[in-house]
């Protein structure tokens, strides 16, 4: 939702908008082994934790896919391409709403 500011002084009103989030999905196949799906997650995505990568490792297998990551264009662009080198079946970027 953007936020409103008025400026007295000037009478004008400026409005700022927040960047969309994007989400990173990591879809299941049948090349990539739990293991090597946590490992590439907790190397790739910051603050991830092993506990977090096995849930979502989980979450890929039995739903088909999962987002992993969501937040700025260009960090998304980055952990995708990253996990996509790692072997990884990514789903194409989403933008969140």
């Amino acid at each position: 939702m953007p936020s409103t500011t008025l400026d007295k002084a000037t009478d004008t009103i400026t409005s700022k908008k927040h960047y969309p989030d994007w989400k990173v999905i990591v879809l299941n196949d049948d090349r990539n082994t739990f293991d090597h799906v946590v490992k590439c997650l907790v190397q790739i995505l910051p603050q991830m934790m092993p506990d977090a990568a096995w849930n979502l490792a989980m979450t890929i297998h039995t739903a088909g896919a999962a987002t992993v990551w969501q937040g700025a264009l260009e960090q998304a662009e980055m952990y995708h391409m990253q996990l996509g080198v790692k072997g990884l079946t990514m789903a194409p970027l989403e933008q969140d709403g």
